[in-house]
């Protein structure tokens, strides 16, 4: 199942150049003698690291060789998550890549299933990723790279609350020993002995996959059709309840038995409580919004996830660099929000709503993350003597000095913020 325009490609591109993500598919004999990256899936920690290494690889290739080949199994537009790094990065490098169709083994699959993915609504998911990629879905489900035992049984108890009544296993189809085996749930991973051409259909689930996160939000929806509190809040209204539920957080975190607290003991279960109401803020501000059709839940979810995984180059780039340090780290977050939101200024996005000791110790991280280091007056005491008790005595002398003055605190303490704040504007 080898397209024309795969094989001129193949043909065109020097042996020595030639790359295959596994050597583990039948159509791998087309290129003997390519470079594999088998070993690398051996050696490698995850599969993002080893998918990173790929890319990194390839794009080195590129500086010895006038045109390099990377082979994948099936299509290279389906499921493949080196070909996204790469195409990422080459195009940051200023490397011309050429994606070549080819087909896949889902053209297969839908044959001897007799399903129309279009009109079933069919969703393709990695078996690697299923719990996240197919999160709130019913089905139908096809999960690819479902090649051993594990990712099988993560597929299996991925349905937290009722699973489904069975699926089909999937296994080399198009070849003479092709299986298509219809199962119980229960036997999903106990079956067959999986492969890396073992794939799995789930025609529908009683219940999503993350179906407590799916449950909450669909109850908060039914809240705000059905009881009158909940249908009348706008964001502006609950705006004390969150910063209650915040605070609320907080304080249940200060009764944790210190840096290791007992999972089991009341004050976990208590920030888990603490938590929950906070969760609920969240998904309340965002059915709010869902009816006003501006974003949903699913939408904050995905927007966080994107924003984290831009923002940790060291981490989800094609070259990690674990020689970083906190502070390293802290300094490229700054930089790439700042490029993000378009920011000209460090200090843009500090909420004027923080209260002035938030506000001043963000705005004092803020300047010397830039390489400011703001000019204070000595309070007089060493500071490696300092400890929560001595820091809190000497707060509550200042607060105590002003009183008698008739100064504000907050007043005080947010100008003498600003005046730090304007000193390190560039």
């Amino acid at each position: 199942l080898v397209t024309r325009a795969a094989l001129d490609a193949i043909d065109r591109v020097a042996p020595a150049a030639r790359f295959l993500r596994t050597a583990r598919h039948p159509a791998a004999s087309l290129l003997a003698g390519a470079a594999t990256f088998d070993e690398a899936y051996e050696s490698e920690p995850t599969f993002d690291a080893v998918y990173r290494r790929i890319a990194a690889t390839l794009l080195a290739a590129t500086e010895a060789h006038a045109e390099v080949l990377y082979a994948v199994p099936g299509s290279p537009r389906v499921l493949e998550r080196t070909v996204e790094l790469l195409v990422a990065e080459a195009t940051v490098s200023g490397v011309q890549v050429e994606v070549v169709p080819a087909l896949s083994f889902v053209d297969l699959a839908w044959v001897r299933l007799g399903v129309d993915p279009f009109a079933e609504g069919v969703r393709l998911v990695d078996g690697h990723r299923f719990a996240e990629a197919a999160a709130g879905q019913r089905g139908p489900l096809l999960v690819a790279h479902c090649h051993n035992r594990r990712v099988l049984s993560d597929v299996k108890l991925a349905f937290e609350i009722e699973a489904p009544e069975g699926g089909v296993l999937l296994q080399r189809l198009g070849l003479p020993d092709e299986v298509m085996v219809a199962v119980a749930w229960a036997d999903l991973d106990r079956t067959v002995e999986p492969d890396h051409l073992t794939s799995v259909y789930v025609p529908v689930a009683a219940a999503p996959v993350a179906a407590e996160l799916v449950r909450i939000d669909e109850l908060v929806q039914r809240l705000r059709q059905d009881c009158p509190w909940d249908r009348e809040q706008t964001h502006v209204s609950l705006t004390r309840y969150l910063l209650e539920e915040a605070h609320e957080v907080l304080e249940a975190i200060g009764g944790l038995d210190g840096p290791v607290p007992d999972p089991g003991g009341a004050p976990y279960a208590h920030l888990e409580e603490e938590l929950g109401d906070l969760l609920f803020q969240v998904v309340l501000h965002s059915a709010i919004a869902r009816q006003a059709s501006a974003f949903t839940l699913a939408d904050v979810a995905r927007g966080i996830h994107d924003k984290l995984v831009a923002r940790h180059p060291h981490v989800f780039g094609v070259t990690a660099d674990p020689s970083l340090s906190a502070a390293d780290v802290a300094a490229g977050w700054e930089a790439r929000k700042r490029t993000e939101k378009g920011r000209a200024s460090v200090f843009d996005g500090i909420p004027a709503t923080l209260p002035a000791l938030h506000y001043a110790h963000k705005v004092l991280r803020k300047a010397r993350a830039v390489g400011v280091e703001p000019k204070l007056v000595d309070p007089g005491m060493g500071v490696a003597g300092l400890d929560v008790t001595a820091v809190g005595d000497l707060l509550l002398a200042v607060v105590d000095a002003t009183a008698a003055t008739g100064i504000d605190p907050e007043v005080a303490l947010r100008a003498a913020a600003d005046r730090v704040r304007v000193a390190a504007e560039p």
